[in-house]
């Protein structure tokens, strides 16, 4: 491996680093309740919760205010309605976690105090026209119909240098088009920090922590780069099976198989043509 590709013991974002660090966390519930003007960094506690879901990068974030406990999910690439579940299921653990930590009773009779939930997705992908301002369980998946439980999620979309959380979009649009003109490599990265800097977006993150960016970004490729080939794999696996039995049953030439199975190439298709007649 390249020596400007180190690993990560503890996978990480550009989201969940940027946010780890309470001040950028204050500012961040400054722009959700600029109304709440007093609160300080020793008001938030940080309630992000470590691999729960998948076995993946997490882009997800929890911390509590005074009785508010605010969730945010990220939502990268492709826009999905699943988000909610995604959304739910985190709030759930998290309250889970919190009667725990807080050593509430759910058994007893005495009504456990809890903080009010509020979910927000940011959505940083691209999207034809613009996602709804809001999303819940009921209205998405259900018609609108009452159902026993609700979630209903805020969703951030909008650019906007004036706040952290536009700011964090605008730097995700901007390493997407950095992306798409040098694909995955340092390149991309080093110009999305640097045109960041000039546009003051992020500009006092990326300056303090340039290179753990760079660094935290670089093993994100590493790490597509290795699901890619691994679904390249099993793409390969599954088309080699279907051939075989087109193979098998005799009745298409190799010319027509490859037609149907563009995966593997005509030469591909002899070898294995030649090995399942030794097996016949």
């Amino acid at each position: 491996m390249a020596q400007n590709t180190p690993k990560r013991k503890i996978k990480d974002s550009v989201f969940t680093n940027l946010f780890q660090d309470k001040k950028y966390l204050l500012r961040l519930y400054k722009a959700l309740h600029p109304e709440d003007s007093n609160v300080t960094e020793e008001d938030i506690k940080d309630v992000t919760i470590k691999h729960i879901l998948v076995d993946a990068d997490y882009n997800d974030l929890g911390f509590s205010v005074g009785d508010r406990l605010v969730i945010l999910v990220e939502s990268q690439s492709t826009w999905t309605l699943n988000i909610i579940i995604r959304a739910l299921m985190y709030l759930i653990q998290t309250y889970h976690d919190f009667f725990k930590r807080t050593k509430q009773n759910l058994y007893g009779s005495k009504k456990v105090n809890m903080p009010k939930p509020e979910l927000y997705v940011i959505f940083t992908g691209e999207k034809q026209k613009n996602p709804p301002d809001t999303i819940s369980l009921s209205k998405d998946f259900f018609d609108g119909e009452k159902i026993a439980v609700d979630a209903e999620v805020k969703v951030l979309y909008q650019e906007d240098e004036g706040n952290i959380i536009g700011q964090y979009i605008i730097f995700c649009k901007v390493y997407n088009e950095q992306r798409k003109k040098y694909g995955q490599t340092k390149k991309a990265i080093t110009e999305t920090i640097r045109i960041c800097k000039n546009r003051n977006v992020l500009k006092e993150y990326l300056e303090s922590k340039e290179q753990e960016v760079v660094d935290i970004m670089m093993t994100l490729f590493d790490d597509e780069q290795i699901l890619e080939a691994y679904a390249e794999d099993i793409k390969n696996s599954e088309a080699r099976k279907t051939a075989e039995k087109l193979i098998r049953k005799g009745r298409m030439s190799l010319e027509e198989i490859a037609e149907c199975i563009p995966a593997l190439t005509f030469n591909e298709l002899k070898e294995l043509e030649a090995e399942v007649m030794q097996l016949a």
